[in-house]
């Protein structure tokens, strides 16, 4: 009789326990929604991971497919250039110059500039182009004082198990031969999430890389409202888009990591994921408890 009851009381608690609330429901039909935007896509392919940053809850969707990062690689060699000014290994005050030669394609101005002759700039402004331009000549430049061994180095650190630097970019023929450089949405989510947590870096230097993503004209900065800010990494090849973002919304700030590929020439599936996570995150999550009820 003494088992019997146990087992009664074990078995009610276990139900007490296991009911769902109204929260998982919510986020039941959040993926229903990033599914068809996925099922929109002429034959291409999603992934999403999103980090609630009170919680740490995450959401993900195809989150631990590898995706080509397309420029958002530059958030972990943002990282080490950072890391490598602290230790004294370089100062982002010196100067350096840029050739013709070492002009590359893609996104970014200096192929403009350098079309007119040398530019000289400091390794400061040379990482700010990197990031906030996405420029591709500055890129391989930075790539070469932070090295892709200590780039790929400091993502196993950070626990990251398939996120690679593997090319500098506008490398069409390691392109070609599928040298490209990975990760997964929920990598590079985590990644992003290191920097809002000052675990990637020193904090203050944590605050400074995420001074210079806010200056990114992303998909997600023009999805969610001016008045949130958003501190992001865009990520654009033929038929790949992609971009990470830290967005501070008022009531649930959020990492959002939305990973595409395969995609028609006029598909871009990141704003519309962005507006789905915005209104789950700050317009009903942030304004409700887990039961639903809108206490804000």
């Amino acid at each position: 009789m003494g088992n019997m009851v146990k087992y009664l009381v074990a078995l009610f608690s276990f139900h007490l326990v296991a009911q769902p609330l109204p929260v998982e429901l919510l986020e039941a039909k959040l993926r229903a929604r990033v599914q068809k935007v996925d099922e929109r896509l002429s034959g291409g392919v999603l992934g999403v991971a999103a980090i609630d940053l009170n919680t740490g809850r995450t959401f993900l969707y195809n989150a631990d497919t590898v995706f080509p990062t397309a420029s958002t690689i530059k958030v972990p060699i943002l990282i080490e250039m950072f890391r490598l000014a602290r230790a004294g290994d370089l100062k982002f005050s010196d100067s350096i110059t840029l050739a013709p030669g070492e002009s590359v394609g893609g996104s970014g101005h200096l192929r403009d500039a350098l079309a007119k002759g040398p530019v000289t700039l400091t390794i400061e402004e040379m990482v700010a182009k990197m990031i906030v331009d996405s420029d591709n000549t500055a890129t391989n430049r930075v790539i070469g004082m932070a090295h892709m061994d200590r780039v790929n180095r400091l993502v196993q650190e950070l626990g990251m198990r398939q996120t690679r630097l593997r090319r500098i970019m506008m490398d069409s023929a390691a392109a070609a031969k599928g040298n490209e450089n990975v990760t997964t949405p929920l990598e590079m989510a985590r990644i992003a999430e290191s920097i809002y947590r000052h675990k990637a870096a020193d904090a203050g230097d944590c605050d400074s890389m995420i001074g210079i993503m806010k200056r990114v004209p992303g998909a997600i900065r023009t999805a969610i409202p001016s008045d949130i800010e958003v501190a992001s990494k865009t990520g654009d090849l033929t038929g790949v888009h992609c971009e990470v973002a830290i967005v501070y919304g008022p009531l649930k700030p959020f990492v959002l990591s939305v990973y595409s590929a395969f995609l028609d020439r006029d598909e871009n599936p990141v704003g519309d994921i962005a507006k789905l996570f915005h209104e789950y995150f700050n317009n009903k999550l942030g304004k409700s408890n887990a039961y639903g009820n809108q206490v804000r």
